[in-house]
């Protein structure tokens, strides 16, 4: 890749940290996508109901959770939440069938819910379709935990050391053999969202800056996170990329590998520029290759960072169309960046970036961008190198502003 000079790559990490603000979903979203989960925790969690003595609690999980959601290509299409419906314990006899039953039944129940429900249920989940101006729709999966799993999750995500493996939490999935037989927990799939999510924030922690990523995500009214750290505004650009590249390929590339190689690339850099160059160079090398007596060969495996035995490449040896999207992504992505890099003046650059991440998108970005420019210019803070003519917040001379007499003030 090429590499700027200091005033360059200030530029250009402002141009990304734009590009990652106008990516983010909005405030009015992220507002209506809470109190709507927190309607179905409520009523899943009301006394009348079947579940109320398993103190059920709807969590986000996924890029809702990490704070690497994304804005749609098409502003018309859905966004999708990513929920746990957790239940402290359950009845001795109840298979995961049942589990998943007796929470959809109850969703039924409710007037509004059942006008939402989507029939039939998906594997795991079940979905609720948000229409109208609402424009989400969200995935609840069904889990059991063993009691008291609030108090560790919260004394977990406090202490300097968390173990994040003991946060795992027994899912629901119809397409396993003992779906409708075992009625004992630890037989069923496991899964560790939170866990993976005290993972995640440990790798997009950076000196100096306190952050509480999980600490907010699961409160019960969690706060919108406008600042976003250097990770996560640089899985967002990736995801954002892949989506334009494969609009509508359901072979593309998955957030979960994108974001488990970016978080593993990622090595506490303070700007986006440079997290994002050293990311894309490093992220091969957390790609591994181990024996499958299955497949009978050497096959990829992302290991999941909080339970190593799950390749989160799974699907790569019956699909290989996958693996070969994905890698043909990592080849396009490097190059756009590179392309954008070497380009002599921001205009040239922000028009090289229009095709990989989209026009409309790149258009607000510039928009974003043009006012910081101008607000630094009415507020002297705008320099000039004498040397170069870049214009930024170092060097010696103090770009004027300008009145519509055409004099400077």
């Amino acid at each position: 890749m090429e590499y700027l000079n200091f005033e360059q790559k200030r530029q250009f990490n402002e141009i990304l940290q734009f590009l990652g603000e106008s990516l983010d979903i909005t405030q009015t979203q992220f507002d209506a996508a809470v109190r709507s989960y927190n309607v179905v925790g409520e009523w899943l969690s009301s006394p009348e109901s079947q579940l109320y003595r398993y103190r059920p609690e709807i969590l986000p999980q996924g890029s809702f959770m990490l704070g690497t959601m994304i804005r749609p290509i098409n502003e018309d299409d859905d966004l999708d939440i990513d929920l746990v419906c957790r239940l402290e314990g359950k009845q001795s006899s109840w298979t995961q069938a049942d589990v998943k039953a007796i929470v959809g039944n109850r969703l039924a129940d409710h007037g509004t819910l059942k006008k939402l429900l989507e029939l039939p249920d998906g594997r795991r989940c079940w979905t609720l379709q948000y229409y109208d101006s609402a424009n989400f729709h969200m995935d609840v999966l069904p889990s059991v935990t063993s009691t008291g799993y609030r108090i560790l999750m919260e004394r977990t995500l406090t202490e300097a050391e968390a173990s994040a493996e003991s946060l795992a939490i027994r899912i629901t999935d119809k397409y396993e053999d003992n779906y409708k037989t075992d009625s004992i927990p630890k037989n069923w799939p496991k899964s560790n969202p939170f866990g993976y999510g005290i993972w995640f924030e440990s790798r997009a922690r950076i000196s100096g800056r306190e952050i509480k990523l999980m600490t907010e995500a699961v409160q019960p009214v969690p706060k919108y996170q406008k600042n976003k750290l250097p990770l996560q505004r640089v899985v967002q650009i990736l995801k954002r990329h892949r989506d334009i590249m494969f609009n509508g390929d359901e072979d593309k590339p998955i957030s979960i590998i994108i974001t488990t190689l970016t978080a593993r690339a990622y090595q506490q850099e303070t700007d986006i520029y440079e997290a994002l160059q050293n990311a894309l160079n490093r992220i091969p090398a957390f790609i591994e290759e181990r024996w499958s007596e299955k497949h009978q060969r050497n096959i990829k495996w992302i290991p999941n960072p909080v339970n190593p035995e799950e390749n989160f490449a799974d699907k790569w040896p019956e699909k290989p169309k996958k693996e070969e999207n994905f890698y043909k992504w990592l080849f396009q992505v490097k190059n756009d960046i590179s392309e954008a890099i070497g380009q002599s003046s921001m205009t040239s650059i922000m028009e090289s970036l229009k095709q990989p991440f989209g026009e409309n998108l790149l258009n607000e970005a510039l928009g974003g961008y043009g006012k910081s420019l101008l607000h630094q210019r009415e507020s002297g803070a705008m320099k000039m190198a004498a040397s170069t003519g870049i214009v930024g917040e170092v060097g010696r001379t103090t770009v004027t502003q300008h009145n519509p007499y055409g004099k400077s003030k």
